[in-house]
């Protein structure tokens, strides 16, 4: 098996010019890419009818990834990638309308999984039911501490209001939630805002992957429709960064006839390099006339975007063109047809970039890029 892995992500340049031309051309210095689908192997975790679970809202074994399985965030423990990932049931019609848990699978190579078969992170029996039944816990993105505490930001979901989440652990297999993200700054006052996707700020450290401080602080970049910055000093508490009106600092903003022309969300956790702290985001595109027309209306595609490290509000680079676009038919079919790769997890692995995003919000892929292989 391992013989095999080796040989098919030896195999993928092949492929590497035509997926590679179908995005960004030519990647600026700080940028990284190309990203590369690993053939055959895709999608790496589809959905699953067979397994169930006992769920506490209904009392009842539930089929808990039977609908979809997407949006996955990854990290390394061990020898091992560890990808947890968003299912859907079939409790309900439709994006959003079913209960959603958090999965866990396990690879040793980072193709070929191994799955749990009951979810890791659901709406429990517990303090947070008011902000999780019944939509449940989604979009994962997960980043671990140098004294290996992995922090996981999710989206907490009770059909009303969409809210950013704290969860901890040590194991990833048992989860202590810590409630919603803002609800303690400025006296209460983001407590009950619309909030989601957080990509909290990392560096390699020794070859691994870790969060880190910026300034002092943690930091973590967040947001949907356009892109904030949050700080915190213990990574549970966080407080969103503000203007000189009081109004959230919105750091990357949509651009009309972009690929990103209707929504900038955060992607998998930032990380420090050389150049500036670089984030990887989902843009959707505008339909109509301010889309850009290279790309479906309504197409998820994956940017990128570098801030400066001493002012992390500072953009200094962005790419025009997108790095990653939907291009296989499993990116265009499911519940997204209009074609979607959204990336939320990325690692790095035996000296490689492990990219973990969800298809048309329906599976999970992986593509892989290889710092040694770069394309100009």
């Amino acid at each position: 098996m391992i013989t095999g892995s080796i040989r098919f992500l030896s195999s993928v340049m092949l492929l590497g010019i035509s997926i590679y031309t179908n995005a960004q051309t030519k990647f600026p210095g700080w940028a990284y890419g190309p990203f590369i689908r690993p053939a055959t192997v895709n999608p790496v975790l589809s959905p699953d009818a067979k397994t169930f679970f006992p769920d506490p809202m209904s009392n009842k074994p539930v089929a808990w990834e039977a609908s979809d399985v997407f949006n996955p965030a990854a990290v390394v423990k061990g020898n091992k990638i560890y990808v947890l990932y968003r299912s859907e049931d079939r409790s309900g019609e439709g994006i959003g309308q079913r209960t959603s848990r958090i999965g866990l699978a396990e690879s040793a190579d980072g193709i070929r999984m191994k799955r749990r078969p009951a979810p890791v992170l659901f709406p429990a029996n517990d303090d947070q039911q008011e902000f999780e039944w019944p939509g449940g816990c989604e979009d994962p993105r997960v980043a671990v501490t140098e004294d290996g505490i992995f922090v996981m930001m999710y989206t907490q979901w009770n059909k009303k209001v969409p809210r950013l989440a704290v969860a901890t652990s040590r194991d990833l297999i048992n989860w202590k939630k810590h409630g919603p993200a803002f609800c303690k700054a400025f006296d209460g006052k983001f407590a009950d805002m619309f909030s989601k996707s957080a990509s909290i700020v990392t560096r390699l450290v020794n070859g691994k992957q870790v969060i880190a401080k910026v300034n002092g602080k943690y930091m973590m970049y967040w947001g949907e429709k356009f892109m904030n910055i949050a700080t915190s000093d213990d990574l549970l508490n966080w407080s969103p960064t503000l203007d000189e009106k009081g109004e959230l600092k919105l750091v990357l903003t949509p651009r009309l006839h972009y690929f990103d022309s209707e929504l900038t969300e955060c992607g998998p956790p930032a990380i420090i390099t050389d150049k500036g702290i670089l984030v990887m985001y989902n843009g959707k595109n505008l339909p109509g006339a301010g889309g850009d027309t290279n790309y479906t209306a309504n197409t998820y595609a994956a940017g990128q975007a570098l801030f400066h490290l001493k002012d992390p509000s500072k953009l200094i680079g962005r790419l025009d063109k997108p790095f990653f676009v939907p291009t296989e038919p499993f990116e265009k079919s499911g519940q997204y047809p209009a074609g979607t790769v959204f990336v939320e997890g990325l690692v790095f692995f035996k000296k490689k970039w492990f990219l973990y995003y969800g298809c048309a919000d329906s599976r999970v892929a992986v593509a892989v890029y290889d710092p040694n292989k770069r394309m100009p």
